[in-house]
């Protein structure tokens, strides 16, 4: 949830006392509680208070005077933060295009909407409207586009803001300037046309027979990236019966408000290729529009074979909203790792939520592989680690490369914590990481790489990058080198020699992969400095280093020429749509960790350029230990910014517990 201030008067606010957070093997759901017998029988926690904005009672403490005692402090207020289960939370916000998909389908299929939801998505999209304009972007920090315009316009229309709202008015004519709702990219169309305000004659095809095509095509969908699979197969299907919502007076109204010309004069076979200009990153290549030309020819012939009834019936059993559920995986490990790393977990204060980590880390393990496999185009995840929870199912390269050092960790070098995973489950995880590296000597995200990026010149996206295939990516390849390293270490004799061949691979593709200037490019946070953390804290557990090793030396030179006066590091999302570093306008402490982090690993032999970068960090910290919120830190698909609010302790914590180990916590 993660409220802000409200910004209009006359926009309400739901009791934030009443909002509780339910965690159940690391699931997080938010309950708003009605009478007070409920609230005395469940009283607000920290973690609810924290995530929801209210204050707390939060100790503090003395200036620190060493890195390590800010290391500490950091670690005192963020355990504060771990939940029942043994997780850290987390809100994973950022895309402004998700919320208008769920409150769309509750619209369409007469889901009521909750009147707490309602008050408070309201409020949260008013207090992320530009404030110059009115309108919305791709994500929080993007400038407005008619995708996020339009859409957002919608769900507060639906929602029940009057047109002449002021915040409506303000945004409607962004909207209008930008042409309307007609140039909204390809996804945007798909989701006003559900909703009957935009004709399906206005979208290029999406044909659900490309399901029926054997998998030897090398376009078959089953070789598209996991999440391309799963958004173009509920959107096959919708596209195939033409799904549409039932006319009302709303529709009719939105119909007439998201256009600047009457709605039944508009041309929609000429609307299918109009993307407005401040929206396109991705343009449809000459391929891509010839295939929608053929396409087009397609869908004007009579279904005689009945090909189209055959392809709906090849669809999942029921229509759903899925995404990523949280970070609990991810941040959860990174913080054991980092508390063991510099000595935190070693304090008996500290021991219950090391147990605790390691509880939760035991129950987030996949169990077993998923149902219809082959049919669903999914690999094996027993043994594996999902980014959230086991119930999210879906194994992730790093996340399992970073769940099992953490338990290796967390068994292996505490004398107080149980053996609760044992080697059998242990060597599941290995198998699966074994199995997951591409030709390129890289690791992908959740599967091997299945086809060509030829099939880039197909996606009909236009605003993200790169979402076909599965690519190797230097941060996912450094995890789970590190992991197999940090395995090998305890197990040396289990499938040696194919590890042994691994390492080979996948150093040369990180040397590969290296640009000319030094840096890693990051596919996954933002940008240069977090892969560069990980591709250097790689090679360092192979020996490399500033001395000896150029790649180390050039990747250490490139994070120094990027510090910025005042000792810090801030970089924008930008990096990520550019492919060049593009400085943020202010240090961020995260960025700063990262580079850090990089440098410690690498053994840079200079001091002071880490020392300045720690002092910024101590700098930020506020007397309770805690590190407020800057910057958005996430990316994914080149152009959408997505928030992991833990980094900013998660690193910071580990960064000045690294720098006081390696110069005595001067």
């Amino acid at each position: 949830m993660h409220s802000k201030p409200i910004i209009n008067s006359d926009i309400k606010s739901t009791d934030l006392n009443r909002w509780r957070l339910k965690v159940e093997h690391g699931r997080q759901t938010w309950h708003y509680l009605e009478n007070d017998d409920e609230i005395k029988s469940w009283p607000q926690s920290i973690v609810d208070k924290y995530w929801i904005g209210l204050p707390f009672q939060s100790k503090t403490f003395e200036k620190p005077k060493t890195a390590f005692e800010a290391a500490r402090n950091g670690f005192e207020f963020f355990k504060q933060l771990q939940t029942a289960d043994g997780h850290w939370a987390g809100e994973y916000g950022g895309p402004m295009f998700l919320i208008p998909g769920l409150i769309i389908a509750m619209y369409i299929t007469h889901i009521p909407i909750p009147e707490v939801w309602r008050i408070e998505i309201i409020r949260y999209l008013i207090n992320k409207a530009n404030p110059v304009d009115g309108g919305w972007g791709l994500h929080i920090e993007h400038h407005s586009t008619v995708f996020g315009t339009a859409l957002n316009y919608v769900v507060l229309r639906i929602l029940g803001l009057d047109p002449d709202h002021p915040v409506m008015v303000k945004s409607r004519a962004t909207l209008h300037k930008f042409g309307g709702a007609i140039g909204v990219p390809s996804w945007g169309k798909f989701w006003l046309a559900s909703l009957n305000v935009y004709d399906w004659e206005g979208l290029n095809p999406i044909p659900p027979e490309l399901w029926l095509l054997p998998y030897f095509v090398p376009f078959h969908p089953g070789r598209y990236w996991v999440h391309t699979r799963v958004v173009y197969l509920p959107m096959g299907y919708c596209y195939g019966c033409r799904l549409s919502a039932e006319i009302t007076p709303l529709i009719e109204q939105l119909r007439q408000e998201l256009y600047v010309q009457p709605y039944e004069t508009i041309n929609w076979s000429k609307a299918r290729n109009n993307i407005a200009e401040v929206d396109l990153y991705a343009p449809h290549t000459k391929l891509l529009k010839f295939c929608n030309y053929m396409l087009n020819l397609y869908e004007k012939l009579p279904n005689i074979l009945g090909f189209r009834n055959l392809s709906l019936q090849e669809r999942p059993e029921g229509m759903m909203m899925s995404g990523t559920n949280g970070t609990q995986v991810w941040d959860t490990a990174f913080t054991a790792l980092a508390a063991i790393e510099i000595g935190l977990a070693d304090d008996p204060s500290n021991h219950q939520s090391m147990i605790h980590a390691l509880e939760f880390l035991e129950d987030a393990q996949i169990k077993k592989n998923p149902k219809d496999s082959k049919r669903c185009y999914r690999d094996n995840t027993l043994g594996a680690w999902g980014f959230s929870t086991r119930d999210q199912g879906y194994n992730v390269s790093d996340c399992a490369a970073v769940g099992i050092k953490a338990v290796l960790n967390l068994q292996n070098k505490l004398s107080y914590t149980p053996d609760l995973i044992p080697k059998e489950r242990l060597c599941q995880t290995i198998d699966i990481l074994l199995s997951m590296q591409n030709t390129d000597g890289g690791f992908a995200s959740y599967e091997r790489t299945r086809g060509s990026k030829l099939l880039e010149w197909l996606n009909p996206a236009e605003v993200f990058g790169n979402i076909m295939v599965e690519y190797s990516y230097p941060e996912c390849t450094s995890c789970v080198l590190t992991a197999l390293k940090t395995f090998q270490n305890w197990y040396p004799d289990y499938r040696a020699d194919e590890m042994n061949q691994i390492f080979k691979n996948a150093l040369k593709y990180l040397y590969n992969c290296q640009d000319e200037d030094g840096g890693w490019y990051g596919s996954w946070a933002i940008c240069f400095t977090y892969a560069s953390m990980f591709a250097i804290q790689c090679l360092e557990s192979f020996g490399e280093t500033y001395e000896n090793s150029p790649v180390v030396k050039k990747g250490c030179d490139f994070l120094i020429s990027k510090q910025k006066e005042d000792g810090g590091w801030g970089e924008s999302y930008k990096s990520c749509e550019t492919g060049t570093y593009v400085h943020h306008e202010n240090s961020q402490v995260v960025n700063t960790a990262w580079a850090l982090l990089a440098l410690i690993a690498g053994k840079y032999p200079n001091e002071e350029p880490i020392r300045r970068g720690i002092q910024l960090i101590v700098s930020r910290q506020l007397p309770n230990g805690e590190w407020k919120q800057e910057a958005i830190e996430g990316v994914f698909n080149k152009n959408c910014a997505i928030s992991y609010p833990n980094y900013k302790f998660i690193f910071t914590i580990w960064a000045l517990g690294k720098y006081a180990k390696l110069y005595n916590n001067s």
